[in-house]
């Protein structure tokens, strides 16, 4: 079942989604070579504590952590390590909070240091495809729309999209209904209305589309060992077009 929000519930979601929006750029920051993701982890825990807020992910599904950190081919659910981050490494950070009894979710994908300027197309194509998807996320227009919005943008690169894994309606839960896969054809789906609110996220992979998880039951990795690249935003649909709740204007 979609959960319609009202006016004044996405503005309680607004906030939690400032403070996921907040965290995500102060560890851009961090995010250079010879750091580890368990630094980040502690960091962005602190941030949370700091702002009275739940991190969203630690014990969901029994999830150990707080923030997802996967680097270079992980393609999401990456368990933050002690191994340090390395020049050229790229990095995808996924986190949420729960605030006020509403969650907010985002994702960036960032270069450790300097990187091949393909691994900057890689970056570059699947941030510009979120924005695809978001541009679809209009009253009266039809899910797929988001779908293939993003899936068409990333595929004339060169590049494909995860089907494994999608994005979601989120609310007073973290996933809640419909799915939002990164593919499928325009006019299909439900119809989007006002007070639906989406965690739109491609994930993208340099190569194949196919992925696995590996043993410790978390982190989904590219089948064939080519990098892998994700960004989300938390998108409001209102009677005027999309709200991004999770876009920063300022710290």
């Amino acid at each position: 079942m979609i959960i319609l929000k009202s006016p004044r519930e996405i503005e309680r979601m607004r906030v939690a989604c400032r403070m996921v929006a907040e965290i995500l750029e102060l560890l851009k920051s961090r995010v250079k070579p010879g750091i580890t993701t368990s630094e980040l982890e502690a960091f962005a825990n602190d941030e949370a504590r700091k702002r009275k807020a739940k991190p969203a992910f630690k014990g969901y599904c029994n999830y150990p952590s707080a923030l997802c950190c996967s680097p270079n081919e992980q393609v999401v659910h990456g368990l933050p390590t002690v191994e340090p981050l390395k020049d050229g490494d790229i990095l995808s950070l996924d986190f949420g909070i729960l605030y006020d009894d509403f969650y907010g979710d985002a994702a960036v994908t960032l270069p450790v240091g300097a990187v091949d300027p393909a691994v900057t197309a890689l970056l570059k194509a699947t941030e510009e495809s979120l924005y695809e998807g978001i541009a679809k996320a209009l009253p009266d227009g039809r899910l797929f729309d988001i779908s293939h919005a993003i899936q068409v943008y990333v595929e004339r690169r060169g590049y494909s999209v995860v089907r494994d894994f999608v994005g979601h309606g989120i609310g007073r839960s973290l996933h809640e209904d419909p799915q939002v896969p990164n593919y499928g054809h325009a006019g299909k789906g439900v119809r989007l209305k006002p007070g639906m609110v989406l965690a739109i996220e491609p994930m993208i992979n340099q190569y194949s589309y196919e992925v696995k998880t590996l043993d410790d039951g978390w982190t989904v990795v590219t089948n064939d060992g080519g990098l892998s690249a994700h960004f989300e935003h938390t998108v409001a649909i209102t009677e005027s077009g999309p709200d991004i709740l999770t876009r920063l204007t300022s710290v």
